[in-house]
């Protein structure tokens, strides 16, 4: 206790100063005649009854309608503050959750509340309160919560880790259960009155964390919008060191340039787009795409309708050799068990993030060097399957989220969204599915029909990790992040503000209007982050099993001309709007690629 005391201290004197530097360098236009909600304040005097006493008030603010809040000078991470936000009460709470390591979260509280409850995800190894994904929320009429995950770092950077079993444990769950747990307490004191209902979004560490959370917490949230997750964490990290020895170094026959991977993906579109029926640039069945690797080959004599075997592009059996081995996922070298499945077709676009880097992905040496191992000089080169057994044995931060049953979860009539983009080159879409399946199995028998009472999956073709798409599909549906693609004043779909397109509304009418998610529509534009570009497609994306099909007469770019079919037996629709709460309209413009994407094109420009 003595040591929690001072650690307490020492976060109030911390913390004090840096509100007061940011404050004092921040020029926001917040006016300070906070009105009174549920007969409170919004001052640090409402919730100090109420913190338990490894908690502090680091900085709370009352914003304004049409303000902004953040922490643009200290957010490695998420260093744009959202715009244009509703009137709101801003605070921020440092929590000493060991004697050696601290986790901070924000949280929203809205003038005009909707009585729902919103915890939002991080990225990667990132450290930072993610405050664009809260303004998207907040914009619903949400109470938002986001937490730091315990540091504060950008998204590749595992350095905080090494050494740190405690940050590791904050990062790996205890963060993000301990912000709900008491994010929710303080929407409680502070509105007066219960939550109606409580729910989570996040994307890759933050589907991760959804998902982990309601391992060790079924009770935290009556739903559950899960995208891209990194769920096998010991294994795919892992992966993504040992790929590296696939494709490294560079002066072997084996090595495939990062920027020939465009090409190969153009020619694995040419050989599967049609495979669905049309011929629209998109693989919507890349689980039914077989590749044609005589085609690939440089001077192969086969009558393909493309040039790529003689092109300069063209892949000799060695880099033909390495390609497999990024489809086929991780296979053991003793026994050539898989123990992890690898990337679709259609994913090449995106496979510079797993081979692009001279020393392998950050996410994946890091993974090792800092959470694993604690070496911070061991080489991709060094790595063997010994290492895949120690992260078993350990699992740093206990992150991995592999508890199948999720009886309790349902049980309470909790739902679950899963979506995964068909295209995503940084975590396998068959990751997501493997999940899913694993989940089936042990919680309804293997009966897909069963599980689909409370759990869903939809998988997005031609949309990449968390959004975004190289080859004009449809892939804005209301995800993690994705509302920062058009900006830091935008939430939802632009335009689209409904529970026909946004899967968070989807997710609400479902869990409390019992109406299943059997679709929602996905939109693209011509300019794909600029919705006054106008929109260039739309198409219905179809909850497992079933597909979307075209009618054989209708516009292909039209959602009207697809319909879902071909295994489900869903019966209702999300087709009515419900009550997800009246939101003003928004179609923010400003092109703003989220943190996540922007660091991760840093390190695609880096020299090798």
């Amino acid at each position: 206790m003595r040591c929690l005391g001072f650690l307490r201290f020492s976060v109030t004197v911390v913390v004090a100063a840096l509100a007061a530097s940011s404050a004092s360098a921040e020029n926001n236009d917040n006016d300070n005649n906070p009105r009174q909600v549920g007969g409170v304040s919004c001052d640090a005097a409402t919730f100090a009854s109420v913190l338990p006493a490894s908690a502090v008030v680091e900085r709370i603010e009352y914003v304004s309608a049409g303000g902004t809040f953040g922490e643009p000078l200290t957010d490695l991470m998420y260093p744009i503050p959202p715009t244009n936000l509703p009137e709101l009460c801003a605070v921020i709470i440092a929590v000493a959750s060991s004697p050696v390591s601290v986790y901070r979260f924000g949280i929203f509280l809205p003038a005009e509340w909707n009585g729902r409850f919103l915890a939002i995800g991080n990225g990667g190894f990132g450290g930072g309160i993610n405050w664009l994904d809260m303004g998207a929320g907040v914009r619903h009429g949400f109470a938002v919560v986001s937490t730091d995950t315990g540091h504060n770092s950008t998204t590749g950077d595992g350095r905080w880790a090494l050494n740190n079993p405690e940050s590791k444990t904050d990062w790996g769950w205890r963060a993000l259960h301990g912000s709900t747990l008491l994010g929710k307490t303080l929407v409680t004191t502070y509105y007066a009155k219960p939550i109606g209902y409580s729910y989570y979004s996040g994307c890759s560490t933050g589907g991760r964390q959804g998902l982990k959370e309601v391992q060790i917490s079924p009770n935290s949230y009556d739903g559950v919008l899960v995208g891209a997750p990194a769920w096998y964490t010991n294994h795919l990290n892992t992966w993504a060191c040992k790929i590296a020895n696939y494709n490294w170094p560079a002066d072997e026959e084996k090595h495939i340039d990062w920027q020939n991977l465009p090409p190969i993906g153009a020619e694995v579109v040419r050989q599967c787009d049609a495979n669905d029926g049309v011929s629209d640039g998109i693989i919507s069945l890349p689980e039914q795409c077989t590749i044609n690797y005589d085609q690939l080959r440089c001077g192969s004599e086969s009558n393909a309708a493309s040039d790529f075997a003689a092109s300069e592009n063209c892949l000799n059996d060695a880099q033909i050799g390495t390609m497999q081995a990024v489809y086929g996922g991780y296979v053991l070298d003793a026994t050539g068990e898989q123990v992890m499945p690898g990337f679709l077709p259609g994913s090449e676009n995106q496979l510079y993030t797993f081979l692009n880097y001279s020393e392998a992905s950050p996410y994946g040496i890091g993974y090792v060097r800092y959470f694993v191992l604690n070496d911070p000089v061991f080489e991709a080169s060094q790595y063997n399957d010994s290492i895949l057994t120690i992260a078993e044995q350990f699992d740093p931060g206990n992150a991995t989220a592999d508890d199948y049953n999720l009886t309790a979860f349902r049980d309470r009539g909790s739902k679950m969204l899963l979506y995964h983009g068909a295209s995503d080159g940084l975590v396998p879409t068959t990751a997501g599915s493997l999940y899913y399946e694993r989940a089936v199995q042990a919680t309804s028998g293997g009966n897909v029909t069963e599980a689909r009472d409370f759990f869903r999956r939809l998988e997005i073709p031609g949309m990449q990790h968390c959004g975004l798409t190289t080859v004009d599909a449809p892939w804005a549906l209301g995800g993690a992040s994705q509302a920062a693609s058009f900006g830091n004043d935008s939430y939802s779909v632009p335009g689209f503000v409904d529970a026909q397109h946004d899967m968070l509304l989807a997710l609400v009418d479902w869990v409390e209007h019992g109406i299943p998610v059997d679709q929602v529509i996905a939109t693209t534009w011509n300019a794909q982050t600029s919705p006054a570009s106008g929109v260039l497609r739309q198409r219905p994306i179809c909850a497992y099993p079933e597909t979307a099909r075209w009618d054989g007469q209708g516009n292909v770019d039209e959602a009207a001309s697809w319909s879902c079919s071909g295994g489900g037996s869903g019966s209702g629709s999300n087709s009515s709007g419900g009550d997800s709460g009246t939101v003003p309209h928004s179609a923010g413009t400003l092109s703003y690629m989220n943190p996540f994407s922007i660091i991760v094109d840093v390190f695609r420009a880096l020299p090798l």
